[in-house]
């Protein structure tokens, strides 16, 4: 093996030394404003934001909907959804939506049938019986006519008789003349109660044909038809599931489908108890879908619930809150998920930085500033926070370094208070995107 002279040795020193030297100073220096844990103090327009996810839906939409008068037609309990048109499908006004199952009524058709086969047979009977009845009365009334004629004739033959024959001959004419104003009398009130029987089980007839008709027109109306063109989008059930195949229809709401105007959608979104505060009517919003992220849309806030509600399986309050989409775009449709940033303020030409930034101590913020070569330990006054970031007040200057995390030697590092303190800002006003506190609450400020 050849030896290396002196010369190379000696060179090959000197570089490796060299080498160490630039990679010590490399190590030990602070970081830049390269560095992801370092962030510089940004100057501009301070956006304070809600972002809640939300589902569009139509403004103006047509039902589609079953039989409503199932109570009517004493039906009571839900009814089965036999076949139902895929969910999107385009409709002409008078297409088949949906077919309800015809089984709960079929019974029910039944029984009022042979209602109203009863009823007309009473009703028959009741005409028979009418019929047979006054036509004794009235062959009753003729007799007793012939009677009291055959009574005069007698009478007439007995006045020269002797006068106990002339008494009995009056006595007889008189029985025969009230025997037939008694016969007039009852055969009048055999008609009056004749009538009153065909006036009864006519009606209790009427009733059941009208019974009838309820039903039948029900179980036509288990064919469900649209009502007007459009595109068939599932209504939802109690629990937020859409009604599909197998789905009941109450007789209380016989809504199976609706079919939504799309040149006008909104946004339906829940926000939580703690941000509703910050939201209020005519409010920008910025919608984004979520089957397509680069598609950008505007909005505005268009209601806030008063009343908070308990959506299913979750525990927290939640108030609706309305966002009208302000184009009108071909391809939304009700069902879509969108995310809405809701700006709540807008603060001009202010200094903000990351949340990640602020220290929090003894009702303090201090962020850890780079001064020159070193890292100090600077107080802060802040104002309003978003969702990452926070605007302050007072202690550092635009382009400004702060570091995301707390050195190695935090606890050594001089520390540089404000002049006359951090002031605590006046309390908002109702309604404010977010408290002016000195010492905001921030999820992630190291501690």
């Amino acid at each position: 093996m050849p030896r290396l002279s002196p010369k190379l040795v000696g060179g090959a020193a000197l570089g490796a030394v060299a080498l160490s030297l630039v990679a010590w100073r490399f190590a030990g220096s602070s970081p830049t404003a390269a560095d992801p844990l370092v962030a510089r103090v940004k100057a501009g327009d301070f956006h304070v934001t809600v972002t809640t996810t939300g589902e569009l839906r139509a403004i103006h939409s047509v039902q589609v909907q079953g039989p409503g008068n199932l109570p009517q037609a004493q039906i009571y309990q839900p009814i089965k959804i036999a076949t139902l048109v895929p969910e999107g499908t385009v409709v002409k006004a008078g297409d088949v939506v949906a077919e309800l199952d015809r089984g709960a009524a079929a019974g029910k058709l039944s029984e009022i049938t042979l209602n109203v086969q009863k009823a007309d047979a009473q009703y028959t009977q009741a005409q028979l019986d009418s019929t047979l009845n006054l036509s004794k009365a009235r062959e009753e009334m003729r007799t007793l006519e012939y009677a009291m004629e055959e009574k005069r004739l007698a009478k007439e033959q007995a006045q020269y008789e002797a006068p106990s024959i002339r008494r009995q001959a009056d006595i007889d004419m008189e029985k025969a003349t009230r025997a037939l104003a008694q016969a007039k009398r009852d055969y009048e009130t055999k008609t009056q109660q004749a009538k009153a029987k065909m006036s009864e089980v006519g009606a209790e007839l009427e009733r059941q044909k009208n019974n009838l008709k309820i039903i039948q027109d029900v179980v036509g109306a288990f064919t469900i038809k649209a009502p007007a063109p459009g595109m068939v989008i599932y209504a939802k059930e109690w629990n937020g599931r859409k009604k599909t195949v197998g789905s009941q229809v109450s007789p209380w709401e016989p809504t199976v489908a609706t079919l939504p105007d799309l040149t006008s959608m909104e946004s339906i979104t829940y926000v939580n108890e703690i941000d509703v505060r910050k939201l209020a009517v005519g409010q920008p919003v910025r919608l984004s879908l979520d089957s397509d992220p680069s598609k950008v849309l505007t909005g505005k806030v268009t209601a806030v619930a008063n009343v908070g509600e308990q959506r299913p399986n979750t525990d927290a309050k939640v108030f609706e809150v309305k966002v009208q989409v302000m184009q009108s775009d071909t391809t939304l449709r009700p069902g879509m998920t969108t995310s809405n940033a809701v700006e709540t303020a807008v603060v001009k030409n202010a200094r903000f930085i990351p949340l990640e930034a602020l220290v929090a101590e003894g009702g303090r913020t201090f962020v850890y500033k780079r001064d020159g070569s070193r890292v100090v330990k600077q107080e802060i006054e802040t104002g309003l926070m978003n969702d990452n970031e926070v605007i302050v007040t007072r202690g550092l200057g635009a382009n400004e370094e702060v570091l995301l995390a707390a050195p190695a030697d935090a606890a050594t590092l001089a520390v540089v208070a404000l002049p006359g303190g951090a002031k605590t800002p006046a309390p908002g006003k109702p309604g404010d995107t977010a408290a002016h506190a000195t010492v905001p609450a921030v999820p992630n400020a190291k501690r």
